[in-house]
């Protein structure tokens, strides 16, 4: 037997508007719920990050958060836990990351209600480092996914077991179960590069060489189906779906959970720190997210040097908070902390090859308004002289990076 595990990942940022998420809605999102429910059999992993959830439910689009729900409670789908405002977990700090992981299962649990029970977990773009291991079981879920290029060299790629990862700090014997993403097929399928009888070829093609029963993992964006490539949906997973109806005992369909009663144990593994959009080459250089801070790309570089700001000064406004003002101030900057370190701000910056100035300043917008309120946090609270002047000096500090970050967009 054949399992097959498709894993779709849902996110919009924070910044997005209104009127693109109806778009979205319309070209993906109902479109391809409508495919998912057409096929009973179908079984698929799902990840809404928080931010998208909520912007769902207060968008106006309850049909799809209910579709995703009913889904869940036929057992067609199973969530997964993430990070709220879709972070890259490895370059924050592991408060910061823990908080992000909890507000996510925060707003997934108030719109889900039961039917969001997360097993396992996806860290946003699949970026992974060994720190993750500790927070991801501190916070309830058994396995983790990551992309293919994570399976450490020396270590065969798991077709027919289900490898592990540890942390002394995480204190469990079970460790972490780690699954990876076959890179190739799913970005074959999501350039188009294969079509869906190929696919099914595929699959069938794994069990013909009488070694017994094995899985593949596919993951992708959800907007893959019908926004970024029209009628996807039903030009690929239909046909798919349809074509698998008939292949019931050579080839099952799974939720990724399901496949820790369907293979035994590997082994223990260190997986490498990297993410799905990393190459071999990025690595040997030490590069392991180099959409999101690449060292050698000078705007990175510049809002990292912001976003500490944002983090530092929001932790002063919080330690420093003693009246009913000061702590309002530094909540909202908290809050407004917590939605400037989405991802696709860095991404957008990445230039590999795509860049929009207006997105990566709206992330930039986001930190200085947390920033704003973390000073009149500041100033309202009855903190030392010494410590109000160095909240002076950061927003001094964080007034020049804007000015470098914009001239910075401006010339490039």
């Amino acid at each position: 037997m054949i399992y097959w595990a498709p894993l779709f990942h849902f996110y919009q940022p924070p910044t997005q508007s209104l009127s693109v998420l109806h778009r979205v809605v319309r070209e993906s999102y109902r479109p391809l719920l409508k495919v998912l429910h057409q096929f009973p059999f179908a079984r698929a992993t799902v990840n809404i990050n928080g931010v998208l959830t909520e912007m769902l439910g207060e968008g106006g689009f309850s049909d799809v958060l209910s579709g995703f729900r009913q889904l869940a409670r036929k057992g067609q789908v199973e969530f997964t836990g993430s990070a709220k405002y879709h972070p890259i977990l490895p370059l924050i700090p592991r408060q910061e990351a823990l908080r992000q992981i909890r507000r996510n299962a925060t707003a997934n649990r108030h719109y889900f209600g039961k039917a969001y029970r997360p097993q396992g977990f996806f860290p946003p773009e699949m970026a992974f480092s060994d720190d993750l291991v500790a927070p991801i079981l501190q916070t309830g879920h058994r396995w983790v996914i990551v992309s293919g290029i994570a399976c450490p060299e020396t270590v065969p790629w798991p077709v027919q077991a289900v490898h592990r990862a540890s942390s002394p700090e995480a204190q469990d014997e079970e460790g972490l179960a780690v699954f990876f993403r076959d890179d190739i097929l799913s970005n074959r399928i999501s350039f188009q590069s294969i079509d869906a009888g190929g696919f099914v070829a595929h699959l069938a093609s794994l069990g013909e060489n009488g070694a017994g029963s094995r899985y593949l993992i596919t993951a992708m964006d959800g907007e893959t189906f019908g926004h970024h490539i029209h009628l996807w949906e039903q030009r690929f997973l239909a046909e798919v779906f349809q074509a698998l109806g008939s292949r019931p005992d050579t080839v099952a369909m799974v939720t990724i959970s399901e496949l820790l009663a369907l293979f035994p144990k590997g082994q223990k593994v260190a997986p490498r720190a990297s993410s799905w959009s990393s190459s071999q080459e990025d690595l040997a250089q030490n590069n392991p997210y180099p959409l999101w801070k690449d060292p050698g790309n000078r705007v990175h570089r510049l809002q990292w040097e912001h976003t500490e700001i944002a983090l530092e000064l929001t932790r002063q406004a919080q330690r420093w908070a003693d009246s009913a003002e000061s702590r309002r101030f530094a909540g909202i900057a908290r809050s407004l902390k917590d939605a400037g370190l989405h991802s696709c701000q860095y991404w957008w910056a990445s230039r590999r090859p795509m860049d929009d100035i207006n997105l990566v300043h709206r992330g930039l917008l986001l930190q200085r308004e947390a920033i704003l309120n973390a000073g009149k946090a500041l100033r309202l609270s009855h903190a030392p002289a010494a410590n109000k002047a160095e909240g002076d000096l950061l927003r001094a500090t964080s007034d020049r990076l804007c000015q470098q970050i914009v001239e910075e967009l401006l010339s490039g």
